[in-house]
């Protein structure tokens, strides 16, 4: 056995048996264990030497404040001189043995005044019970007659009940007092806000912890220059009284109320200090400041925190514009991700298009959940290094192998599949910017269309469990070349369930997702960020959104959902948002005024894009599933055979490379199916 110091306090152990010439050596880790004999941090030094002196003022006091005019006698004042030296070091050392130096007084809490009580009782026992047993110091002996015999007498000098008493009164008030004095400037309760001339009024949405955590990193820090002025809070029990600042709960987050205090007070600042308030607070707040033209910020979540670099708790300074994901005006869709994706666990799960914004973040949640091998399939190699340097190095995932490959490809799919034997496939892998593939119709229907019916039908043949189809609402009575590759994408899947019983398919189908690759969100935040314009192509355009987590929970959900393959799930999205709003609200949120220092412009609609985005084709009819807010558009099942006809006439024209007539096969094909049932439109068809 061999070992290496790699860092202090840490030993790597090689171990010489069981191995191969010429293979890399394991090390073992072997973290020293620190002897506890001394738990006392280097920095709390000045500590010690402060409660040593406290603790021999107690002592001191204890003797003169017991006998009259402070006059010890001289046998109690002996005692007080032999004994002084070792119970200062004697309490020091049982009050470490409580923890009461492994932490500066600047943090300072219930737990070390605990210890301080504890050490001080056992100190004193202790410093009792060795002067009864030691017996430092004895009485002059004195001359006794017993039965005609002279002998001299000495008795042993014991601490008075009232000493001990007296000393350990003295000792936990010295003690507890010098704790909660330096607590106490610690945390600004001694400056009383001594903000700046200047200083900016704040209010603070939240009375609980986070408002407080707020309220205390302002008395701490006078240079930002914010002074708090009051709470709003909704809790009925908290109106009106005062924390201990002073500051008063002034009223709630209700319509009336809130304009009512706003009015009142008038911050120059609203910090919302409840990250986890639903976005319906967040957008009544929003709405009533933007009204105001008071500028708006949150506090982050514990994750957000935890993710500061610097391992300081300094809220202000995280303190982040609110996002438009904030102000959306519905509750975000969460789901207990380990139970409706326990069924991925053990099991070898492939994504598609693993390096894209919802492929990546299919990734991320399904590392989760402990599958045995994870398989990223990706044909741009910058966007699969990514997320795997993510996945390896950021979260720790062992298991995620990483494949060049391209869903066109038949021969190369058949590798992969045969390779990994995945039990569930995610195919996430999708083109999706619209006017994009209106100028490549052919490059959008093949890799849409084309590539999702080669990647289904793989799928079947070599036995996989689940495979679920990432789709769009864009695919819903399509009226660009994208919207009819995904719809087209959509019937592939459903004649795969029709060829394949064994394999369990199912299509999820959501609208814009926040923060996506191709989404107006990041668009409107450049555009902001150079000074505009921004640019809408209709003021009365209308989008669904949802963020990226809701939309990979859905996907995730819809794979074990499926009562009989083929189904199509739709998340209940709340009513869409209109993109002038959005981008009016992003640009207030920005601390500008829309039309004055950022101009929208209106641009004109693209070709073929809709004012409107709809969830369900007119044939289907929404029904409700076991899972919250998720929809199963219920329709009549196509034909396979006529699917396979239809596959077969687009893939020629692909293959032509034709791509005026494929334009207008596929639109012909997308307003065929709109209008009419399934069956009734296969009739039609033939």
């Amino acid at each position: 056995m061999t070992a290496r110091a790699d860092r202090p306090g840490t030993t790597l152990t090689y171990p010489k048996q069981n191995q191969s010439p010429g293979a890399p050596r394991i090390p073992v880790v072997r973290r020293r264990i620190r002897s506890a004999a001394f738990p006392v941090h280097r920095h709390s030094l000045p500590q010690i030497v402060v409660d040593g002196m406290l603790v021999a003022l107690a002592y001191f006091l204890a003797f003169r404040l017991r006998f009259d005019n402070f006059t010890v006698p001289t046998q109690y004042e002996e005692l007080f001189e032999a004994t002084i030296p070792w119970v200062v070091p004697v309490v020091l050392i049982v009050l470490a043995g409580f923890g009461l130096y492994q932490r500066l007084w600047n943090f300072v809490g219930q737990r070390d005044y605990e210890g301080v009580v504890k050490g001080a009782v056992v100190a004193t026992l202790v410093i009792v019970g060795a002067i009864a047993l030691l017996h430092p110091v004895q009485t002059p002996p004195s001359v006794e007659f017993r039965h005609s015999e002279v002998s001299t007498v000495s008795a042993p000098v014991t601490l008075p009940a009232s000493v001990i008493a007296l000393f350990l009164l003295l000792a936990l008030a010295l003690l507890i007092g010098a704790r909660f004095l330096v607590h106490l400037v610690v945390e600004g309760r001694v400056r009383n806000f001594r903000a700046a001339r200047d200083a900016r009024d704040v209010l603070i949405v939240g009375g609980g912890q986070g408002g407080r955590l707020v309220v205390r990193e302002l008395a701490r820090n006078p240079q930002l220059r914010l002074r708090p002025v009051g709470f709003i809070d909704d809790d009925p029990r908290k109106q009106g009284i005062k924390d201990e600042h002073g500051l008063k709960v002034l009223g709630t987050t209700g319509a009336e109320q809130l304009s009512r205090v706003l009015d009142e007070v008038e911050p120059d600042e609203v910090i919302i200090a409840i990250p986890s308030a639903p976005g319906t607070v967040r957008a009544r707040v929003v709405a009533a400041c933007r009204a105001r033209g008071i500028p708006v910020r949150t506090t982050p979540t514990v994750f957000e925190l935890l993710q500061d670099g610097s391992g300081q708790l300094q809220v202000t300074r995280q303190l982040r514009e609110v996002q438009v994901e904030d102000v959306l005006g519905r509750e975000p869709v969460l789901m207990e991700l380990e139970r409706v994706g326990a069924y991925l666990s053990g099991q070898v799960v492939l994504v598609t298009g693993a390096g894209g914004s919802i492929g990546a973040e299919l990734c991320r949640q399904i590392a989760r959940v402990g599958p045995r091998r994870l398989v990223l399939v990706d044909h741009a190699e910058d966007n699969l290094f990514e997320i795997l340097r993510e996945l390896e190095q950021e979260r720790h995932v062992r298991t995620a192998v990483p494949v060049l490959a391209d869903c066109k490809e038949e021969e190369r799919m058949r590798e992969v599949f045969s390779e990994h034997r995945p039990a569930a496939v995610f195919h996430a892998a999708a083109y999706k910017h619209v006017s994009m593939m209106e100028l490549n119709p052919v490059e959008a229907v093949r890799n849409n269309a084309l590539a999702t019916r080669l990647v289904a039908r793989i799928a079947g043949e070599l036995g996989v469990a689940t495979f679920v189809l990432v789709s769009t609402d864009k695919a819903v009575k399509p009226a660009t070349v994208m919207g009819a590759s995904k719809a087209l994408a959509e019937w592939a899947v459903e004649a795969a369930a029709a060829r394949h019983p064994s394999t369990t398919y199912s299509t999820v189908r959501f609208g814009n997702v926040l923060g996506s690759s191709g989404s107006v969100v990041p668009i409107f935040r450049r555009q902001i960020a150079t000074g505009g314009p921004v640019t809408i192509t209709d003021p009365r355009m209308s989008r669904y959104f949802m963020t990226i987590p809701e939309a990979v929970q859905l996907i995730i959900r819809a794979g074990s959902l499926s009562e009989g393959s083929g189904e199509v799930f739709v998340l209940e999205m709340g009513e869409p948002v209109m993109i002038i709003d959005l981008a009016k609200a992003m640009i207030s949120l920005s601390g500008l005024e829309p039309q004055r220092d950022i101009v929208i412009e209106v641009i004109g609609a693209r070709a073929g894009e809709k004012l409107h985005e709809d969830l369900f084709n007119p044939y289907e009819r929404p029904q409700p599933t076991p899972a919250q807010k998720i929809v199963r558009a219920e329709r009549e099942r196509l034909d396979p055979p006529w699917v396979e006809k239809t596959f077969g006439e687009i893939n020629l024209l692909v293959l032509e490379g034709d791509a005026a007539a494929l334009a207008e096969e596929v639109s012909k094909l997308s307003k065929l199916r709109a209008g009419a049932p399934p069956a009734q439109a296969a009739r039609m068809a033939t």
